[in-house]
């Protein structure tokens, strides 16, 4: 498995499938607003997610996946081969994990302030909503590996407490 980052590779046909399947669980919700990462992958996820509503997607740069730097492209035997087996504790250009948690919960704050009592579906990565929900919600166990199109609602509370009510729920994919 080739490691992605800001590379804009498409999904592929099960991601496809997987996004599918993500539009017939959301076109029983109602949303207001939709924000995207403008990767590729990403973008056409929240097209099929929200078909059937009819709604713009707004793409935000701040929503891209983990900048991996040389890392991005490669193979873990690539990796292996090109920097040994230590390759993880070289710095070869990626985005620190704060540094993506930081402009994630930006962006959500600067949802949040934008359309307030809103429902906003936001569309974006792995890495990014990993760390992100880290610093969002830190009393909130979020350490599992997140399944791709898997749903996570969070909520800013009237005292600007973040709140996770779902986290990486695939039932849409059963």
């Amino acid at each position: 498995m080739r490691a992605q980052g800001h590379t804009d590779i498409p999904l592929n046909e099960t991601g496809r499938r997987q996004a599918e399947l993500l539009g017939k669980r959301m076109s029983g919700e109602t949303w207001d607003v939709v924000y995207s990462s403008d990767l590729g992958r990403a973008l056409e996820t929240a097209r099929k997610a929200v078909e059937q509503h009819g709604l713009v997607i707004a793409t935000d740069v701040r929503l891209r996946e983990v900048y991996l730097g040389e890392v991005e492209g490669t193979t873990e035997e690539e990796r292996l081969n090109r920097w040994g087996p230590r390759w993880k504790e070289l710095d070869l250009g990626q985005e620190s994990r704060d540094s993506v948690a930081l402009r994630g919960v930006q962006a959500l704050a600067d949802y949040a302030d934008r359309h307030p009592g809103k429902r906003i579906l936001v569309v974006s990565h792995g890495g990014w909503i990993g760390n992100t929900m880290k610093k969002l919600v830190p009393h909130f166990e979020t350490s599992m590996h997140l399944q791709n199109t898997s749903v996570t609602l969070v909520r800013r509370t009237e005292h600007g407490r973040w709140e996770c009510d779902l986290f990486n729920c695939t039932r849409h994919l059963a």
